[in-house]
């Protein structure tokens, strides 16, 4: 190992619990290619280990705070298995087995479909340690496959190609996943983040279990929240931009012998409006959109946008009826998305009464001294008019 200086800005970050050191916190940097350095403070006090990347912003990624640590194939056997054992008893055949810095393990994610892994390696550091992680997650796991799924944007800031590759063994294009009761089939290679929406599994899970009557799906992607809508209430409108991702979901409806699911392709805002202005009416209705807040400088936008659609939806409850709303944007706070909760319920003209508060599921570790392993925020309001 070559070692790296911090300075005292960057050494507090670590002794407050963030592992990130950034460029501009190093007053001397290693001279050698991505990989594990031994960080010290300018007086000479040695930090800890550190994942390495020479061309990104955030520099250095803590690993393990031991001076003596050595990072090798003993320490990610250990790591990795402290992880994994975490999510024994996960009633469900797909979940995150590694949630990045959630499990010390920063940049590293892996998900679990069934009997095959997803891997995204997001740091220059920790993509030095490929054939060690694989080597580890096929000892632990005895997996059949691995794929890395190496395209998110991320990478760019890492000097990293973008692409999707087989690491070990084969892996199907699609791929089955159990949660709750009902079945869905997640796409490992071409789906969303690693295949499939893994974190909002036990928020599907509560919504199937309160809903009723005539119920609306905004944002439905493949139907994951409609299938468990589907299960109690009458009638399910599913709503997606999206007619290859309805037809999917069309498809996962079929797979569950749901018939009581109408797919409508639209965009959420517009369906809303005019639904709003027919004077319709749903027992429950769950939004659930992407990411409107994509950085700092679109959160205004963003909130606009959580607020309109929230607003929407609140009005075409019926009496006792039930709204579950998210947001994944890791820009928008969890004070912030209540404050927009609120504000949309006071533009209702509703009285809503805040039932639940949600979060993420146990696989999706929230560590409260590094806000960015939080990001999803949910809500299950009733209009008690």
């Amino acid at each position: 190992m070559t070692r790296a200086v911090v300075s005292a800005k960057g050494a507090l970050r670590w002794r407050t619990g963030h592992p990130w050191i950034f460029r501009s916190d190093l007053i001397e940097r290693p001279a050698t290619p991505p990989g594990v350095v031994a960080v010290h403070e300018r007086s000479g006090q040695l930090l800890g280990q550190a994942l390495w990347s020479p061309a990104s912003e955030i520099s250095l990624r803590l690993l393990d705070r031991d001076p003596a640590a050595t990072i090798d194939q003993a320490w990610w056997r250990n790591r990795l298995s402290r992880a994994i054992t975490r999510r024994d008893g996960i009633d469900a055949s797909a979940c995150r087995l590694v949630h990045g810095e959630g499990d010390g393990l920063p940049s590293l994610v892996v998900d679990r479909y069934d009997r095959w892994l997803v891997v995204q390696l997001l740091s220059a550091g920790m993509e030095s340690f490929r054939e060690m992680i694989v080597a580890e997650l096929l000892s632990l796991t005895g997996v059949e496959g691995i794929l890395a799924r190496n395209d998110a944007a991320v990478r760019d800031r890492e000097g990293l190609a973008r692409n999707t590759e087989l690491l070990h063994g084969e892996v199907p294009r699609e791929i089955e996943v159990r949660e709750g009761g009902i079945t869905y089939l997640a796409a490992p290679w071409t789906g969303q983040k690693t295949g499939a929406f893994l974190d909002q599994r036990e928020n599907r899970i509560r919504v199937g279990q309160v809903a009723r009557g005539r119920a609306l799906d905004c944002f439905s992607y493949h139907g994951s929240f409609a299938l468990h809508l589907a299960a109690r209430a009458d009638h399910v409108i599913a709503v997606d931009s999206s007619g290859e991702a309805l037809d999917r979901a069309a498809q996962n409806a079929a797979r569950n012998g749901r018939s009581n699911i109408e797919f409508v392709e639209a965009n959420a805002f517009d369906y809303l409006r005019d639904a709003e202005r027919a004077g319709t009416k749903f027992e429950t209705v769950v939004v659930d959109p992407p990411a409107f807040a994509k950085n700092k400088q679109s959160l205004g936008n963003a909130i606009r946008g959580y607020h309109e659609i929230n607003l929407r939806a609140m009005r075409l409850l019926a009496p006792g009826g039930m709204l579950f709303t998210a947001s994944c944007s890791y820009h928008l706070t969890k004070s912030r998305f209540l404050e927009m909760i609120e504000g949309a319920a006071a533009d209702s003209g509703r009285r809503l009464s805040l039932r639940e508060l949600s979060g993420q599921p146990l696989d999706h570790p929230e560590i409260l001294s590094i806000p960015e392993t939080g990001y999803l925020k949910g809500a299950l309001v009733e209009a008690m008019d």
